[in-house]
């Protein structure tokens, strides 16, 4: 069989591997098991067979072996020593003096069987092949102080030429979400967070005048209240503390440490964001004294969002403990008509700001979720929405080469075969972006991990993100990045300004920021010696308008992989689901509380209370509920001491 290799630099290699089995074939000469652009096969010994489906056909594809010598190629490792004895005992690659198999091995995403799985590695090249390949790779966006690198992520020039038929499409899908269409069909609603740092896009004079209108009050209010014009029982507000969850919570943590100034901000953000009354209790003691220079952000676009409520009524009881007026203290961001909406009018709050319903929580940053606690801290916010617009405007590029957007997602698209076969890892290598990564779990997870695809199919897309932030990292799960299982890609965050001002030397010519940054570099290095693929994006600095464009920068890209892989980025019925199921379980505790009062200091078993509430296909939802309830005197619930789930019993006191 004739072969030719594209390897990492697209450069071309042909030889022939005789004696090639017909199980691997079937295998190789599929679309299925070419698309991943590692060969191309000019010549097959015997027809495909096409009675196999197809998604039996990609696992074989992840299983067999295409086991073609190329002196760019990974070293065997010891675990595929048997592999690639298999393959020498079929006969002897020749390849115009290229290394026998023995030495180097390509494999297309796994092993030459089944019985002897190899992980894919990635290509060694020399220095001066890589330095070629980096170059090819590196793309600098000046207009947004960024530069994106791919080049350690071992696509072929092959898989970007198939992929831009998808990211036409995906483009041509943003144009159209952009330009008004409904995206969100679950609900009907239009899908617009890229009208908020650009109102001249929405698609409706209404909106138009809705977005600049909010912009205006946001700037208005802060104004008044920096100015101590709006202040609380004790006087000025010195303090905010934002109630919300999710898209309400996470974007606005993330960006109060990026961008806080020590010092220098005009308020200290404090976040409720669960509804774990330890949690609560904490911030409660942090502002005990201080509630009356405090001011209450209450945050939850439907209103019903039951962590936020009782985040919202514990600091309420506060206030009125303290023998302060709650709602002179209390702002709401939610939607028109919202049951907060009704709360806080009916209560005299200070102030309510909207939050549209094509604007999801998880891409809210840029509306009044994000830029209100932003402007009460002191941040500029109107350089945060020119960075969002600038990386939108960058992002509707449809060339693949000029957009970062495009460029990330097809990188996701490679590195996990279009179904997230590999986690996301996010380093950071900077302490004010440590919150950027459980900002993007949300931002991605949410949005790309479904059951179903648009066409109804069951598909279980996903991709798992984690992080924490460099160099942390590499005293904590490195280790396993480069020695453990394969089944990642890093994007390290690199932020070439190492601080605001003088650095002293720690060693001769060396301050702590050149430590930083070797060490970004030694990991990168490290982890590429061993296989190990990443991605990296440079910006100059941690500032407002950068702030924006790294957010408008996983915005878009996330609206790219979704339409690439053929899923609605902008519903949750997972998240819709798992509220469901949690409010039928308090349903069932109201059941139970009420029984045991009513029947107060009468014991009842696990069985008894089941058949007493007539729920008897829920007996370990009523262990569990009890479990807690016990453990929790104000509930006045007891149990007796036993060793078995059977001869425990429960009363009410």
């Amino acid at each position: 069989m004739d072969v030719e290799v594209l390897d990492g630099l697209n450069q071309r290699s042909q030889f022939q591997v005789p004696a090639v089995p017909p199980r691997w074939m079937e295998v190789l000469a599929d679309p299925l098991a070419q698309r991943t652009g590692l060969a191309h096969i000019d010549h097959r010994t015997k027809p495909v067979t096409h009675q196999v489906h197809p998604r039996l056909v990609r696992e074989l594809a992840d299983l067999a072996a295409n086991a073609i010598v190329d002196r760019h190629d990974v070293h065997a490792s010891k675990d595929s020593a048997e592999a690639v004895q298999e393959f020498r005992t079929l006969g002897q690659a020749q390849s115009n003096g290229l290394p026998l198999a023995g030495d180097y091995v390509r494999f297309t995403r796994s092993a030459i069987s089944a019985a002897t799985p190899v992980e894919f590695n990635m290509p060694q090249l020399d220095s001066n092949q890589l330095w070629e390949r980096f170059k090819k790779y590196y793309t600098e966006f000046p207009s947004i102080n960024l530069s994106l690198d791919i080049s350690r992520m071992n696509f072929t020039e092959k898989f970007i030429e198939e992929m831009r038929p998808r990211l036409a499409k995906a483009f041509k899908a943003m144009d159209e979400l952009e330009a008004g269409a409904i995206a969100n069909s679950d609900e009907n609603r239009m899908v617009g967070h890229y009208w908020l740092r650009n109102s001249d896009l929405a698609p409706t004079p209404e909106i138009k005048a809705a977005i600049d209108q909010t912009l205006v009050d946001i700037k208005a209010f802060t104004a008044k209240v920096h100015a101590g014009e709006i202040n609380g029982a004790d006087g000025k507000f010195e303090h905010f503390l934002v109630i919300g969850i999710g898209g309400s919570a996470l974007g606005p943590q993330f960006v109060a440490k990026a961008l806080t100034q020590p010092g220098k901000d005009r308020m200290t953000p404090w976040f409720i964001d669960n509804t774990d009354p330890d949690g609560i209790d904490q911030i409660k003691a942090k502002l005990g004294n201080l509630l009356g220079k405090t001011l209450i952000i209450v945050i939850s676009k439907s209103g019903g969002t039951k962590e936020t409520r009782n985040g919202m009524l514990e600091i309420q009881a506060a206030y009125e403990e303290a023998g302060l007026t709650f709602s002179d203290h209390a702002v709401a961001v939610t939607g028109e008509g919202s049951n907060l909406d009704q709360v806080a009018t009916a209560g005299g709050w200070i102030q309510r700001f909207p939050m549209w319903d094509w604007v999801g929580g998880r891409t809210s940053e840029t509306s009044a979720v994000g830029l209100l606690p932003a402007a009460l801290q002191g941040f500029e916010i109107d350089e945060f929405l020119r960075g969002a617009a600038a990386c939108d405007e960058i992002n509707r590029s449809d060339s693949f080469e000029k957009n970062p957007a495009a460029q990330l997602a097809a990188m996701w698209y490679y590195s996990g075969d279009g179904h997230g076969k590999k986690d996301m890892v996010i380093l950071p290598y900077k302490d004010r972006l440590e919150l950027f990564s459980k900002y993007l779990q949300q931002l991605i997870m949410e949005s790309i991990g479904k059951e179903l695809d648009l066409d109804g199919n069951v598909v279980n897309q996903g991709i798992a993100v984690y992080g924490n932030k460099g160099s942390t990292d590499q005293h904590a799960y490195v280790q396993q990045l480069r020695e453990g299982v394969n089944n990642f890609f890093v994007t390290f965050i690199r932020v070439l300004t190492d601080r605001n001002g003088f650095s002293m030397e720690v060693e001769e010519g060396i301050t702590t920021g050149n430590y930083l940054d070797g060490f970004y570099q030694g990991t990168r290095k490290a982890l590429y010696e061993n296989r190990r693929e990443s991605i990296t994006i440079n910006i100059n600095t941690i500032d407002g308008f950068n702030t924006g464009v790294l957010t408008a920068l996983y915005e878009r890209a996330v609206g790219y992989y979704s339409n690439m892989i053929n899923v609605n980025a902008y519903h949750q019925p997972g998240v819709e689901a798992g509220k469901k199921a949690a409010g039928e379980i308090i349903e069932l505790q109201q059941k139970i509380v009420f029984f045991l009062r009513k029947n107060a200091e009468t014991e009842y078993s696990i069985e008894d209370l089941a058949s007493g509430i007539d729920v008897e296909s829920s007996r370990e939802d009523i262990f569990q509920i009890c479990q807690c309830l016990t453990e929790n005197p104000s509930t006045g619930i007891v149990s007796n001491e036993s060793e078995s789930i059977d001869s425990t019993r429960f009363k009410s006191k």
